[in-house]
């Protein structure tokens, strides 16, 4: 299924920065929102197939590149650097976003998708604004402040060294998808492929502390639908490991509506995996009853 051509959108944000957004609209009046939070080294375009999948079903899909990303960083020099203060004000920007989303749907609920470093910023996120969102979604995700002491941070983040587990590899990013044709393609797009610089990385593992911390978790509201959907071949988590400490963490804040799911086989991008179709179907089947 592929989607219709999105309409273009942009926002003010900090620091003289405008940040590009897309709209994909179904057809009719929608019966809810998503609002997409892309990862990092990816930019939103990358999900018109999942937007399309939402729009046969009644929802209207909103999503943004972050600064330092895509149409937002304007070039490649660009790429991976939020500049200064930027990890804050790149979580700050998705609720700049919701504050667009909310003008144009303003009774609609609002289903906030957040995959991987997208995840990490819905995470720190929801610990001041769980109330601006009916339910949320982690794919790709982890609790990556426990993966902070084993890391560099004094270099930048180059996510080729997630490729270690696949061996021999075939290309520098099979880690992204056991789909060669998918794994391509990200490889081919010239807006792809990048870490964070130095600065940026550091900041966004700073930021990982703060719903690491039990009393600042303890914010999220308790009846929040949290979604988190993952492969268990996606060297981020860390063969699970650094799942189940972020469920564990939600569940004892009290949160009483979490819902896991694991992938077997699959890799980072379950929305760009050879299972696709089982992955989108179980977010549309969850969103539907979340949002009644």
């Amino acid at each position: 299924m592929s989607a219709a051509a999105p309409t273009t959108l942009s926002y003010p944000s900090a620091g003289g920065v405008t940040i590009t957004a897309y709209r994909w609209d179904p057809t009719g009046s929608p019966a809810g929102v998503v609002q997409l939070t892309h990862g990092m080294g990816d930019h939103v375009l990358r999900y018109a197939d999942l937007a399309a999948v939402l729009n046969a079903r009644g929802l209207v899909v909103y999503g943004q590149d972050h600064r330092g990303h895509g149409a937002t960083a304007g070039s490649p020099e660009n790429y991976g650097v939020l500049g200064e203060n930027g990890w804050t004000e790149l979580v700050a920007d998705i609720g700049r976003l919701t504050d667009l989303v909310r003008a144009e749907h303003p009774d609609l609920p609002l289903v906030l998708v957040g995959h991987s470093m997208g995840s990490f910023a819905v995470q720190q996120y929801l610990v001041d604004h769980s109330d601006r969102v009916s339910a949320a979604v982690l794919s790709g995700t982890a609790a990556i402040d426990l993966l902070e002491p084993a890391l560099n941070l004094d270099e930048p983040i180059d996510l080729s060294a997630f490729n270690a587990p696949f061996q021999p590899p075939r290309t520098d990013f099979d880690w992204l998808s056991r789909d060669d044709d998918q794994v391509d393609a990200y490889v081919a797009d010239p807006r792809c492929g990048f870490g964070l610089d130095t600065p940026s990385g550091k900041a966004m593992f700073r930021g990982a502390r703060r719903p690491a911390d039990p009393a600042e978790l303890a914010k999220v509201r308790s009846d929040l639908p949290l979604y988190l959907a993952v492969g268990d071949a996606d060297p981020v988590n860390g063969a699970l490991a650094l799942l189940h400490p972020l469920v564990d963490r939600y569940r004892a804040a009290g949160l009483t509506d979490v819902t896991v799911q694991v992938y077997p086989g699959a890799r980072h991008e379950i929305f760009n995996e050879t299972n696709r179709d089982e992955v989108a179907a179980d977010l549309v089947g969850w969103i539907s009853k979340v949002i009644g």
